[in-house]
């Protein structure tokens, strides 16, 4: 009974991701660049600037299916394992790693990175909006927070690849369900990797320079 259960749970993810897919295309219709390189079968960080709650479908819709499987994003527990749909579209649609930002609700001396770690031990790729929350301003990009340096400090093997979305967040402004057609652009740039003795302040300067360039590219 389990068994079967467990399939008919796997199917009906595979069915909706191929949904979200069809959806993102029809109503996003994305306009994908990549800068260099083009999507590799590799294992990759990308980060993202975050201005709508599309954005994680959209990446993951246009990443081809083989490493759609092995790309997982970083998300917030608190908000993904809100009700029985939500925890259905985390962790079995998109594989999410979730992470319990509230300090209260962690063990005694519980690491939140941890299950990045092991994540990226596994060889998964990861998807990480390192704003940390979405970008509800009139600025271009919100400060990193240190996530993504800790990722690349912990894994310096693991290519980095800067991400900008544009115009998504008209699509689907906060509060809507049904979105709005139109053309967005995704844009991958050059992956980068910390510098030998780089530290944090300069490696996030440097990461978040990446980003803001990328909207160029998006823009133009």
């Amino acid at each position: 009974m389990r068994r079967a259960a467990g399939v008919l749970r796997d199917l009906a993810a595979f069915l909706a991701g191929r949904a979200i897919a069809l959806v993102m295309r029809l109503f996003a219709a994305p306009r994908t660049v990549w800068v260099q390189g083009g999507p590799l079968a590799r294992q990759r960080i990308y980060f993202a600037n975050h201005t709508s709650n599309a954005d994680l479908p959209l990446i993951w819709t246009v990443l081809p299916p083989d490493l759609r499987v092995r790309t997982r994003p970083v998300a917030a527990a608190d908000y993904w394992l809100k009700g029985p749909v939500r925890a259905f579209f985390g962790r079995d649609v998109f594989g999410a790693v979730l992470v319990e930002r509230r300090p209260e609700a962690r063990g005694e001396g519980e690491d939140p990175m941890a299950t990045i770690r092991a994540a990226l031990d596994r060889g998964d790729s990861l998807i990480i909006f390192p704003e940390g929350r979405r970008n509800e301003t009139v600025k271009k990009l919100l400060p990193l927070k240190a996530g993504l340096f800790n990722m690349a400090l912990s894994h310096p093997e693991v290519e980095l690849v800067p991400v900008w979305i544009e115009n998504l967040n008209k699509m689907m402004p906060r509060g809507e369900v049904v979105p709005i057609p139109l053309i967005s652009t995704i844009a991958f740039g050059r992956p980068m990797q910390r510098a030998e003795g780089e530290g944090k302040d300069d490696f996030l300067a440097r990461a978040r320079e990446a980003l803001l360039a990328l909207r160029e590219r998006a823009t133009s």
